[in-house]
């Protein structure tokens, strides 16, 4: 059986594929090339592509796993081995040339996470989990924040602009947290706000729905670092459609007292 570092070593070997691939195609500008999968949700044979190359690399490497995806097998069970995989996490700023875009691969045996990867390839950047083994940023070891106060705390967020319905609840949490804290930033790519939180960048996240594989390599960063991932009734969640909280200890305790369900 394959071992928690075995599966990262896999997936960042995957990651850093399709990066490479990504960092250098042709950006499709014109939108007539684009796929719309839902309301203000897209995808090109850019994505494709880079989920071929994710996958030859991972089941070359574990034949007995199975891809879980939004093009993949959206609606997999999470049985066994299974690779949740998306090639291009920020697909919307990566065909606006806006450098806020990620690889996220993450490894979950029975649906308990084991391993996991975000790239953020515009930066070079490279984040890691392993079940156990920690978080790290290239070489660094990464914590969490400190930061106990709101006033003084930085929190990502992601607009729910593909669930509109949530829009009116998002709205009210958005003022109330806008109103106490230092600061917050929308980015587009929830992994990587999953791994700023794990970075101690974010003191805090949250977001009202997102699918595994946004989330899968996030949730793993965070919780390897030190912070905590739950959705918004406090329940610590794996890699599922689901809204998430995340941050550290404290901060997450503040943002379940205002967005709590």
């Amino acid at each position: 059986m394959l071992s928690p570092i075995d599966l990262l070593l896999l997936a960042e070997t995957a990651a850093r594929r399709a990066g490479r691939f990504l960092a250098g195609v042709e950006r499709p500008a014109d939108p007539t090339r684009w796929t719309a999968k839902g309301h203000h949700d897209f995808v090109t044979d850019v994505d494709r592509e880079a989920e071929r190359l994710i996958g030859e690399v991972l089941l070359a490497g574990a034949d007995e796993a199975r891809l879980v995806g939004e093009e993949l097998s959206p609606d997999g069970n999470l049985d066994g081995l299974v690779w949740l995989v998306d090639p291009l996490d920020g697909t919307t700023n990566f065909l606006h040339g806006y450098p806020a875009w990620s690889v996220s691969i993450a490894a979950a045996r029975d649906g308990v996470l084991q391993a996991g990867i975000v790239f953020d390839v515009p930066r070079d950047r490279l984040y890691r989990a392993s079940r156990g083994g920690g978080a790290w940023e290239d070489t660094r070891r990464l914590m969490v924040s400190s930061i106990t106060e709101p006033q003084h705390a930085l929190i990502g967020t992601g607009f729910p602009f593909k669930h509109l319905d949530r829009l009116d609840a998002y709205q009210k949490q958005f003022g109330t947290i806008m109103r106490s804290t230092s600061g917050v930033r929308r980015a587009g790519s929830a992994a990587l706000d999953l791994a700023d939180v794990a970075a101690g960048r974010f003191d805090g996240f949250w977001e009202l729905m997102l699918a595994p594989w946004d989330i899968a390599a996030g949730i793993l960063l965070v919780r390897e670092a030190g912070g905590k991932v739950t959705d918004t009734s406090g329940r610590e969640i794996g890699p599922e459609h689901t809204a998430v909280v995340a941050g550290n200890p404290r901060i997450h305790e503040w943002l379940m007292a205002v967005v709590g369900a």
